[in-house]
């Protein structure tokens, strides 16, 4: 039994994590408030990651691919009853939404760190979810509350309840398998895309439909229940300004919620937990119209990536209010308790590059300093020298600022963005300085359309050059000191390894340009399609001789857990088409040339 100095008892002295970077790296840091044992486990790709390296213990459970590691239940129970851990806390992603490796865990007699399987279960099933709050009185969008079978019923849809529509995964979350229908032209696609995705991502290809609202805010509510009957609101977050349903920037209060709103979309929260037996940290997303109507859109019965600026506003840690609600203890605050004080903002810092459609960026961080001062916070699974994996989220690090009212906030945040330095890659901290300084944000609006704009992205270049940089650090001619942990027969040691200095950022800028424009005289001349990013084929849509219009899809790659379309980029003929469903890319390869009249001329 573990003491919190509040007397809490906890019923377990060593947990195990399952999930990775910062996420892991965040719960390890409440779990040593506690003086609980901290497990991790990694995949090969992971062998030095930063959270197997600050944690107590860590333990291989398979390759790379998430599928034989992170999500391979048998593995991580294992690890844990090698640890000798009593609990499982499953971080967001991967496993957490995952009801029967909740029953796992409970089944092998460890704690399980989350809500009851069965309400994972009932609100995993979006269309079952949409079906219990209906019945208990909580608003939800107008749609299907069946799954449907075919995008020609989606078309029926359209017909009926008008355009524009969204189709979105029934076991879905995370902006996987959503995709909007603006005409029947488009349902066979999106159908067939959301499809995917849901069989992809949940194991579940079973869809059904909403009415697209227009440009609405996305406003959720951060709910905790524990097992005495207490239901609480922890106030808003507005998650508006995303990009392909992904969401960049959070910040609490919303800008659109005033206190009267907020108790209302907060009593609509607690009815909606209490509705399907809820214990633990989890959240009620839903929409705000620009009329003030609020529906209910899913739960997520996990911690949030965004948790953090819950946690700056209120004051409280989630993570430990996760543990305590797990170990039997009563919520240690009572409604009237809870006020939000100031304004907390978070920027998502993803290895994307938004100068060429998002794609993202794996590779080697040469050269790392995290922000720091007054009101700021960084949540980062990655430092100098870690290599960012292809194999999973882009996500490396969280900002998260707080200040006495939003500007302030974003004052702050725009100074701590400038601070931060990511060198060898590229991410979104400077699309990050843009966005923030964009009338857009800075009136509080919904910035629609914002985010994928060529001037967002070209000021985002201007603040590129702006930073100020800082030197690769070389400490032995040469060569990088990295201090890293090793298991052997269930052992770790610490390991200092001298490893080659990574190349400049500037010369890996320069190398990942040369890879994407090779190909030769033969290549230039007949146009090739070119892969922008690294990843798996999930899907190839033309065939060999088929005529191309621009922005036709070529082929679907998944990279960094997202779906990327490459398109074609003129009319022609397709030849050379050197890719099939399941094979893996790498940047710069050609997919297929685009052949032109008069082109083998001048082949």
């Amino acid at each position: 039994m573990h003491r919190d100095n509040d007397c809490a008892v906890l019923p377990f002295s060593k947990v195990l994590v399952a999930n990775r970077g910062e996420i892991a790296v965040r719960i390890f840091r409440t779990l040593r408030e506690f003086d609980v044992g901290a497990v991790a486990v990694y995949s090969e790709a992971d062998r030095t990651s930063l959270h197997v390296v600050v944690a107590d213990e860590a333990y291989l459970i398979g390759p790379g691919p998430a599928a034989g590691s992170y999500l391979n239940v048998a593995r991580i129970l294992e690890a844990a009853e090698r640890a000798g851990a009593e609990a499982i806390h499953p971080g967001y992603g991967f496993l957490a939404e995952n009801a029967e490796f909740a029953r796992a865990v409970e089944a092998a007699g460890l704690v399980w760190i989350g809500p009851p399987p069965d309400a994972i279960e009932l609100m995993g099933l979006k269309t079952a979810a949409r079906t219990r709050m209906r019945a208990a009185g909580v608003p939800i969008v107008p749609g299907t509350t069946e799954p449907v079978v075919s995008a020609e019923e989606v078309a029926r849809l359209g017909d009926e309840i008008g355009y524009p529509l969204l189709i979105k995964a029934a076991a879905g979350g995370g902006g996987k398998g959503m995709k909007v229908v603006s005409d029947a032209a488009e349902a066979e696609r999106a159908f067939a895309s959301a499809s995917r995705e849901g069989e992809k991502y949940f194991a579940n290809a079973a869809v059904y439909v909403e009415r697209y609202l227009e440009d609405p805010r996305h406003v959720e509510v951060q709910v905790l229940a524990d097992a005495h009957g207490n239901v609480i609101h922890l106030g808003e977050r507005d998650c508006t300004i995303q990009r392909r349903h992904q969401k960049l920037v959070e910040e609490t209060p919303s800008p659109a919620v005033d206190t009267a709103l907020r108790e209302r979309i907060g009593a609509i929260a607690v009815d909606a937990a209490r509705a399907v037996g809820y214990r633990s940290a989890g959240t009620i997303e839903g929409l705000l119209s620009a009329e003030g109507e609020y529906f209910f859109m899913e739960m997520n019965t996990r911690i949030q990536v965004e948790h953090t600026v819950t946690e700056m506003a209120v004051a409280v840690d989630l993570v430990r209010e996760q543990l305590l609600i797990a170990a039997g203890e009563p919520l240690s605050l009572r409604q009237e308790d809870v006020s939000l004080g100031g304004h907390a903002i978070e920027c998502r810092i993803n290895a994307e590059d938004a100068s060429r459609g998002f794609v993202p960026t794996p590779g080697r961080i040469a050269g790392y300093r995290e922000p720091a001062g007054p009101g700021v916070r960084v949540d980062s699974g990655v430092a100098d020298g870690s290599e960012v994996s292809g194999f999973y989220d882009p996500l490396i690090a969280k900002v998260i600022v707080h200040g006495v009212n939003r500007d302030h906030a974003r004052r702050r945040m725009l100074r701590a963005l400038a601070e931060y330095h990511i060198g060898g890659i590229t991410t979104l901290v400077d699309f990050h300085r843009a966005l923030l300084s964009h009338p857009c944000f800075v009136e509080g609006g919904t910035c629609h359309g914002i985010t994928e704009s060529e001037l967002l992205v070209e000021q985002a270049r201007q603040f590129s050059h702006q930073t100020t940089k800082i030197p690769e650090r070389s400490d032995s001619g040469g060569t990088l000191e990295r201090r890293t942990v090793v298991e052997l027969d269930g052992r770790r040691y610490d390991v200092t390894l001298l490893v080659p200095e990574p190349p400049h950022a500037e010369l890996a800028r320069r190398r990942r340009e040369r890879a994407r424009t090779r190909g030769g005289a033969h290549a230039a001349a007949r146009d090739a399609v070119i892969s922008p990013m690294q990843g798996t084929v999930l899907a190839v849509r033309v065939a060999e001789g088929d005529e191309v219009q621009p922005g036709d899809v070529i082929c679907i790659v998944e990279a960094m857990k997202m779906e990327n379309e490459i398109t074609a980029h003129r009319a022609g003929r397709v030849t050379e088409l050197s890719v099939a469903e399941g094979a893996s890319v790498t940047t710069g390869q050609a997919i297929c040339v685009v052949v032109q009249e008069g082109d083998d001329a001048l082949g």
